[in-house]
Parts: structure tokens; C-alpha cells; sequence
């Protein structure tokens, strides 16, 4: 018999039933007549008793001790996953020599494990800043820099720093509140242009300060042009500087081109002005910035692509399947909207979703039953992944605050 001293418990194994499996730890053991070989299989060797000595975790190794005795590995339920794999790679054995079902079991919990630590990882990851305030000692004009970062980056630093995450904040919502103003038609007099713009160009130039002051702080200009925020924080001040230079290219035309040349040019530049107007739109994504629930909203979107993706697929099934159920049994009324399967797919859309707009509307009785097969696939479809969707968002966002609180 080899004796085995486990973290203090004793256990006697015969030789030959080690050498069956010699390729594992014990089985080398049992094989070798090497004592040196021997000495590097264990962590000690007490000669008066002739015992080999592991320091392992002796309740686990109950169950490599019943493996070498019953050629089965046993895995119960209440072991932690990561420590029992750790274990059984120590001692050489590979988990197929485990019955099939305690073994899929076993693998699912490793995986929710695995996915659950991948999460809190990226949570965490999420919450942590591109800069830390270490990465400016000994740089150039490295605590002035430091003072901008937490400034900028910190608003927990300082009062000044809360101060202007609260004015970021509501620079924002003025910005979103002048652009939609300004498409009311009361606004749209001289002296209402005249409030729009002085409001656009005071928001305009906050955001570019802003800009400004978090490319000084930054350590390194490479990871500041790739993170997402500051790209959001271009995209917010870009608009307000290309309706300059359009403008201006604008007034060069008018001078310099033929009336009929100009006209066109103008016409096109107002197209353009228009999208470019439009895309300060994108200046309500700061607010994601100092907003928990945007984020836990932006990271559950991230992790739930998978599902989402298979909505949008079932849905798209659903359109193009009802549409051309529909353009089937009602193609043949007269004055109806189903002249085409194309036709369908607004109405189908808006069945599938619940909404039911009745801008089109089945007249037959088989039009109706189809009508109504697609709202109830809609109802089914729709709250599958919904309350997924919310658990996950309730727990991200749980675990997000939880974060913000600790740090």
C-alpha cells in the first residue's frame, strides 16, 4: 500500500490500483523508483512512516480517493467549481472520467460561474477611468494635469469638480431644450434666431472647454481618442463649428459664382446645414457620462445583443410571414391597402408590436383571423425576452450603484 498524507488525514492506496491510471500524479508516484522523481511529486516525505505528504485539500481528495477505487470521479453540487478543477489538474485526473449527468451539471456551473466573474469584471471596468491620478507623477506639468483630471473626471474630488459635472449636465439639456425650440414656428423670428444662436454658441463653447481640458489631463492621447465618451464629446461640438464653415463657404459663393449656380449651391448647403444641425442631437449621449442608469442600460444592451438580435429576427419572420398572409386573402377586395406583400409590412410591423395603428385594417373574415394569429404571436414574442431584459438591467444597475457607493 502507498501511504498518502493529505493536509493531515491518511489515506492507503494499493500500487496496482494507481498503476491503472499512470498518468496521473498518484500513478507516477506508484510507478517511479526514482526517489528523486518521487520527491517532486509530493511536497514532503516522512521516512519513519514512509508517508508521501500533499498540501491539498483533504475533503476534495475524498473524492480522488474514491476515483482510483471505482475508476468513477463523483462531483456533488455544493463544490465550488474553480477550486474542484484546480484540484483535479493537480492530481493529473481528467473530468470525463465523471458520469455524464453529474458532468454537464457540473459544466453549466462552471460557465455561470466564469460568465458571472466576466460580468463583475467588466462592471467594475466600466466604472473605472481611462486615467488614474498615479499615471501623472513625473510627467510633464504633471500635477497641474492631475488638478484637470480630477476636475474633469472626479466630481467626488472636489465641490468645484461637482460643480461642473452639475453645469455639464445641464449644458446638455439647454442644448437639446434651444434645438428643439428652434424648430417652433413662434421661434423662428429674428429675435428668437438671435436667443438660439448666442444659446447655441455659450453651449458650444462650455462643450469645447470641456474638450479641451480633458485632452490636457489625459496621459495618453492614443487611448483618449478611442475611448466612447470622448468621441461623444467631439461629436457634440463638431456640428456647432461645421455650421461655421458652412456658412462662411456660403457667403464665398454668393459673391464669387452665377445666380443660377449659387441658388443650387445654397439649396444643397441648406440640406447639409440641416443634418449637421441635427446631429446635436447626439449631445443627450453625455449625460451617460454622470448617469448610472444610462450606463446599466448601455451594458445590458452589451450583453444582451445575442437576445435582442434574436428578437429582431423573430420579428422580421414574423413581418414578412403575416404580410404575406394577409396580401394572400385580402389582395382581391376592392379599394384595399394589401395591394402588395410590401404594402403588408407596415401593417404586420405594427400588429406584431401591439400597436395597431387601424391606418389598415382586414376587411374578410380570413383577413381577421390572420390579423388576429399575428397579434397573439406578437404578444408571445414581445414578453419572452422583456422580462430578461429587465432582470438583467434591475441586477446591472444594482451592482453599478453598489460600485459607485464602494469607490
Amino acid at each position: 500500500l502507498l501511504n498518502i498524507n493529505v493536509g493531515g488525514k491518511l489515506f492507503q492506496i494499493a500500487y496496482k490500483v494507481l498503476a491503472q491510471y499512470p498518468i496521473t500524479r498518484l500513478g507516477k508516484l506508484a510507478l517511479y523508483t526514482d526517489p528523486v522523481k518521487k520527491l517532486q511529486l509530493c511536497d514532503d516525505y516522512l521516512v519513519q512512516k514512509n508517508e508521501y505528504f500533499f498540501d491539498r485539500d483533504p475533503s476534495i481528495f475524498h473524492y480522488i480517493f474514491h476515483f482510483y477505487r471505482s475508476g468513477v470521479l463523483w462531483v456533488m453540487e455544493e463544490m465550488c467549481p474553480s477550486n474542484f478543477v484546480e484540484e483535479i489538474e493537480y492530481w493529473g485526473i481528467h473530468l470525463k472520467y465523471s458520469q455524464r449527468c453529474c458532468r454537464i451539471l457540473f459544466e453549466e456551473k462552471r460557465d455561470e460561474l466564469n460568465e458571472y466573474l466576466k460580468i463583475e469584471k467588466e462592471l467594475e471596468a466600466e466604472l473605472e477611468p481611462l486615467e488614474s491620478g498615479a499615471q501623472f507623477d513625473g510627467k510633464f506639468l504633471g500635477r497641474f494635469r492631475k488638478m484637470v483630471w480630477n476636475l474633469i473626471e472626479n466630481p467626488y474630488s472636489s465641490v468645484p469638480a461637482k460643480i461642473i459635472a452639475v453645469m455639464s449636465s445641464f449644458f446638455v439639456l439647454i442644448s437639446i431644450v434651444g434645438m428643439t425650440l428652434s424648430t417652433v414656428e413662434e421661434m423662428k423670428n429674428k429675435t428668437g434666431k438671435m436667443w438660439m444662436e448666442q444659446m447655441e454658441m455659450i453651449c458650444a463653447i462650455f462643450f469645447t472647454s470641456e474638450y479641451i481640458m480633458r485632452l490636457i489631463s489625459s496621459s495618453s492621447f492614443k487611448n483618449f481618442l478611442r475611448a466612447a465618451f470622448n468621441a461623444i464629446d467631439l461629436v457634440a461640438i463638431l456640428p456647432f463649428y461645421i455650421q461655421i464653415l458652412f456658412e462662411n463657404l456660403d457667403d464665398g459663393d454668393m459673391q464669387y459664382h452665377e445666380e443660377l449656380h449659387k441658388v443650387e449651391n445654397v439649396s444643397k448647403l441648406g440640406k447639409v446645414l440641416k443634418l449637421i444641425k441635427l446631429m446635436r442631437i447626439f449631445r443627450i449621449l453625455k449625460l451617460a457620462r454622470h448617469s448610472t442608469g444610462l450606463r446599466a442600460f448601455s451594458f445590458t444592451m452589451r450583453q444582451c445583443y445575442q437576445q435582442v438580435c434574436c428578437l429582431l429576427l423573430f420579428i422580421a419572420m414574423g413581418v414578412f410571414t403575416f404580410s404575406a398572409l394577409i396580401h394572400s386573402v385580402e389582395h382581391d377586395v376592392p379599394g384595399t391597402d394589401f395591394t402588395s406583400i410590401p404594402c403588408a409590412w407596415w401593417w404586420a410591423a405594427v400588429s406584431l408590436s401591439t400597436v395597431g395603428y387601424g391606418d389598415t385594417v382586414p376587411d374578410t373574415i380570413l383577413g381577421r383571423m390572420v390579423a388576429f394569429v399575428c397579434i397573439s404571436f406578437g404578444i408571445i414574442l414581445n414578453g419572452m425576452p422583456i422580462s430578461i431584459l429587465y432582470n438583467k438591467f434591475s441586477d446591472y444597475y444594482a451592482k453599478l450603484k453598489a460600485h459607485e457607493m464602494s469607490q
